[in-house]
């Protein structure tokens, strides 16, 4: 691991535990949304267009001489969204995304005068593994977002050191629902990857942390009876829905197959809402007036030149937003090595 650029990945603050972050009636209105619209499908079939992303966004290289492909990397964890370029685009949880509660938290968080709701996701999931996936959430930095720049640079981008000036600043409020009697908690790394990780333990029925998950690394704490976490079948096209046919249980398909059904019990609801970050009126206007962003090009030019300083020898890719040798350099050269510390992991006997 490399130490100094692991202290990178600090939040700005300790996470802030929040209890009852939604209404009863919040928490209805935002499952039932995630009941009539589905069904959604995998994390990875919607982030990433190569093994290589994958591995690029986490921490962690694949063993030399092997081969990644994202199927090796399949977990049952799905997801969909309650807004889109910033606006909630269900009217009926309107007053959950534009939350005047979660501003109050993340400005206090940051000590800022501004925010703003930026995005509001969700992941659901039935019994799953867990803690071997450490990663931190998409970087986002002036110019270059979701809306126009890959997972992954945007992630190799942070891991650099290299673009702090243009980094904005996020901070999220991510909610758990769980009653599962095996893990389900949330682990996570406030110290950076080399130091002791955390755990906020399950069952977790509307507890929240205020977090900045872009520069704390963090993963799902496994979950669920162990016989259920790799359902069979499972695919890059398979998808999550309501059963039907039983009230409050779940379902996973493949091409039309149901491949498991989840009980209520074992389900995990997780809602991710984020928002944008302005500690004054100034930072505020060099954003909105777009008077110091990134683009792809200073991007990879930045890169490019930090490579050849290093020493590093190889071709400029022509197109290096997509060129697997080129993202498997970037990611060796800046990874910054798995966490050293994990807690155990949740067994069985916890279910008596």
């Amino acid at each position: 691991m490399d130490i100094e650029r692991a202290r990178i990945f600090r939040p700005v603050a300790e996470p802030r535990i929040v209890e009852n972050a939604y209404t009863e009636d919040q928490h209805r209105r935002l499952l039932d949304v995630v009941r009539r619209h589905g069904p959604w499908t995998l994390i990875l079939a919607q982030h990433f267009k190569s093994a290589e992303e994958l591995i690029a966004t986490t921490a962690g290289m694949v063993p030399e001489g092997v081969t990644p492909t994202l199927d090796m990397f399949l977990s049952p964890v799905f997801r969909g969204y309650f807004s889109y370029g910033g606006v909630c685009i269900r009217p009926e949880i309107e007053d959950c995304f534009y939350n005047t509660k979660f501003l109050a938290l993340v400005r206090d968080y940051w000590k800022a005068e501004y925010a703003e709701p930026e995005g509001m996701l969700f992941n659901i999931q039935g019994p799953c593994g867990g803690a071997g996936a450490p990663h931190v959430d998409a970087t986002r930095f002036r110019g270059m977002g979701l809306d126009n720049t890959p997972i992954w640079l945007m992630n190799t981008m942070a891991k650099s050191g290299l673009f702090k000036r243009w980094q904005a600043r996020k901070a999220q409020v991510v909610t758990w629902y769980y009653r599962g009697s095996v893990g389900g908690g949330f682990v996570y790394w406030p110290e950076g990857p080399h130091a002791q990780p955390r755990v906020l333990e399950a069952p977790m029925w509307g507890r929240a942390a205020v977090v900045e998950n872009e520069m704390m690394f963090h993963t799902a704490q496994t979950n669920g009876p162990a016989a259920m976490r790799k359902p069979a079948g499972l695919a890059l096209n398979s998808v999550m829905e309501a059963d039907p046919e039983v009230p409050g249980a779940w379902r996973i398909s493949t091409d039309g197959t149901v491949i498991q059904q989840i009980p209520e019990q074992e389900f995990r609801f997780l809602v991710h809402w984020g928002a944008n970050v302005y500690m004054d009126l100034e930072e505020l206007k060099v954003t909105r007036d777009h008077t110091d962003d990134l683009t792809h090009e200073m991007a990879f030019d930045i890169l490019i030149s930090d490579l050849r300083a290093r020493g590093e020898q190889f071709e400029v890719p022509t197109d290096p937003m997509t060129d697997k040798s080129f993202i498997g350099l970037l990611t060796r050269v800046y990874d910054v090595g798995i966490p050293l510390h994990f807690p155990p992991e949740p067994g069985e006997a916890q279910a008596a």
